[in-house]
């Protein structure tokens, strides 16, 4: 009696679904709005399926076109800085006159960089075997993030500009008063400019470059725009800089070396002896 009462339960479960089934075909041939329904829905889920499995394609496909990217960013540096050279007259690069010596540019990917203590520094994944040497800038675009401190064969590793140690020599505009660039000491996109003579004239909004005169960085980099200007001491202005770089939103850098640098400041260390 048991095993006829579960037969039945189970002939009627079948029949119950199949006369389901019949009834959701019935209802796809013969009602223009279930039909319309049933078709948006399915399309739904289709297109659901495809967008999850190309975002994930995307995701894993992110880190090759960043690469890409920065490589792409790499060779246009490069060639600018070609077609710079080959109209100097053009440019505001000079100390003394005569314009700084051609720089020498490798990409890089940081591997680590520190941004919560008063001395931060940053390590990439290029050495001396790539042609780095200490005392190289590190740039991007957007301004200078740093300098090289010291090199490995596969690794360098430098101190940023958010460090109390790193002082950028800076212009205000391309003919303004040159000025040392210092981080502010809080923010990761603040700098001052420091000991700016009372007679020169800077106002908030004013661009600020590299100048050029260093033998670690090219000139005319842009660093930043000035935000306040006051008198320190009623000696000096100082005013307070938004830099372009902010270095918790970065990757990719370029290595900057000067061919020349060595004979720079051998000549200044025989100045120093005169």
């Amino acid at each position: 009696m048991q095993r006829s009462t579960r037969w039945n339960t189970i002939v009627a479960a079948a029949i119950f679904i199949i006369l389901e089934v019949a009834a959701c075909g019935l209802i796809n041939r013969t009602s223009t709005l279930q039909n319309s329904w049933i078709n948006r829905l399915t399309h739904r889920m289709m297109v659901f399926t495809w967008g999850f499995g190309d975002n994930i394609r995307n995701y894993f496909s992110l880190s090759k076109a960043n690469d890409r990217l920065a490589q792409e960013n790499f060779e246009l540096s490069r060639e600018l800085d070609y077609y710079r050279n080959l109209y100097p007259e053009e440019r505001a690069r000079a100390v003394d006159g005569s314009d700084n010596p051609d720089f020498r540019y490798i990409p890089a990917t940081i591997v680590k960089i520190s941004s919560n203590t008063q001395h931060n520094y940053i390590i990439l994944n290029k050495g001396y075997a790539d042609g780095v040497e200490p005392h190289s800038g590190i740039i991007t675009p957007d301004g200078v993030v740093g300098i090289i401190d010291a090199v490995d064969a596969h690794y360098s590793y430098g101190l940023t500009i958010m460090n109390t140690k790193i002082s950028v020599s800076a212009r205000v505009g391309s003919n303004g008063v040159v000025a040392s660039l210092v981080w502010n000491g809080i923010t990761s996109n603040g700098a001052l400019l420091k000991n700016i003579p009372l007679h020169y004239e800077v106002a908030a909004g004013d661009t600020i470059c590299t100048s050029g005169i260093s033998e670690v960085l090219p000139g005319d980099i842009p660093l930043g725009t000035v935000c306040e200007v006051y008198t320190v001491d009623g000696v000096v202005n100082e005013a307070s800089v938004d830099l372009f770089q902010d270095l918790k939103a970065l990757r990719y850098v370029t290595i900057v070396s000067n061919p020349v640098k060595d004979e720079i400041v051998g000549l200044e260390e025989k100045e120093d002896r005169i």
